[in-house]
């Protein structure tokens, strides 16, 4: 997967359904895609909220893709100032907001570090340990791409499951990978929903609100909402 900032819940219950997750930080930026930005619950409203970057291009690994230096530490002040405002009264804002600063403080290099920074510290607060590492750490197989590109990992981390979520099913051939011995299976997250202080649900905004509604115990069992099918 790309690494995308605090990411939905369905990314993680896919790093749960995993023993090694890789990240793509090596393919080409994504404008207008989830890698610097996410929503947020803002007055009972989806919000977007998106990092200041320094000359996105399409046409640059994500990993050469900078935070903008200058723009990016009052880009943190406000948003720092937008969760306060609109979590405060949540039953877990005082510590989702200390990982959250925690993250984001202090950052300087590329959008691909700091969405890996925001996975990392997000999967410890799930205490989940699953092993996570970048394709820039050594795979040496950029001149692959797609369906070959993933068979290719698969098959130097000898592994007997390839796990991606159900939007990945037009990517993908099942033939493909099971002439390598390899088993493709799709994650679907299941209806996901709980009490985000009385207001009407918003669904699918990033692992931030999750965490900030849902105690310890509720967020494994959400962790564990999905299905693995072919």
């Amino acid at each position: 997967m790309q690494p995308y900032l605090f990411p939905y819940v369905g990314y993680f219950q896919l790093l749960r359904a995993a023993d090694r997750f890789v990240v793509y930080d090596d393919v080409a930026f994504i404008k207008q895609g989830w890698i610097n930005r996410n929503q947020i619950l803002v007055g009972g409203s989806a919000v977007r909220f998106s990092v200041p970057l320094d000359d996105a291009s399409s046409f640059r690994p994500i990993k050469s893709v900078d935070v903008d230096a200058r723009r990016y530490p009052p880009w943190l002040r406000k948003f720092l100032a937008t969760l306060d405002q609109s979590y405060r009264r949540a039953p877990f804002y005082r510590e989702v907001r200390s990982l959250i600063a925690d993250t984001l403080s202090g950052f300087e290099g590329s959008i691909a570090g700091l969405a890996l920074r925001s996975i990392e510290a997000t999967a410890d607060y799930l205490n989940l340990d699953t092993e996570i590492i970048a394709t820039s750490a050594g795979y040496e197989n950029k001149e692959l791409h797609g369906q070959a590109r993933v068979i290719d990992i698969c098959l130097r981390e000898q592994a007997s499951d390839y796990v991606n979520l159900s939007g990945g099913r037009s990517l993908y051939s099942s033939g493909a990978f099971e002439a390598h011995g390899i088993r493709l299976q799709f994650l679907e997250t299941n209806k996901i929903q709980y009490d985000q202080l009385g207001q009407s649900f918003v669904p699918n905004l990033s692992i931030i609100d999750v965490m900030m509604f849902n105690a310890p115990d509720q967020l494994e069992g959400l962790l564990r909402a999905y299905e693995l099918s072919p």
